[in-house]
């Protein structure tokens, strides 16, 4: 069911954006240490890896964001009834998915 799919990916992405910040603190670190690191990041980021990775977080940060929109939503009871629960699902795992593909389109 899309509600599952939605809480399940809510923490999913949450320990993805977790588990990210690490080497998002190196690439930053590296960047700001000279001109060649900077221009190490650079190259870095724009390989087909770095792609994959910046994909993963985007969705991540999508999912995450509108899940937790909709979480606070059914917190004051707003669209808690099963109807309005299932259509909110849907639109954050699609909505997430569009997010990212909006990304990926960019990117490229």
């Amino acid at each position: 069911p899309a509600r599952g799919i939605a809480s399940i990916a809510h923490r999913i992405s949450g320990v993805l954006m977790f588990s990210l910040l690490p080497w998002l603190a190196w690439l930053f670190a590296r960047s700001l240490e000279s001109a060649t690191g900077f221009a190490d990041v650079q190259n870095l980021l724009a390989s087909t890896p770095a792609l994959l990775v910046s994909l993963v977080l985007v969705w991540s940060l999508s999912h995450h964001l509108l899940a937790g929109i909709r979480h606070l939503l059914l917190d004051v009871d707003i669209g808690v009834d099963r109807r309005t629960a299932r259509g909110s699902a849907w639109i954050v795992n699609v909505g997430a998915l569009l997010m990212a593909a909006a990304y990926l389109v960019v990117r490229l």
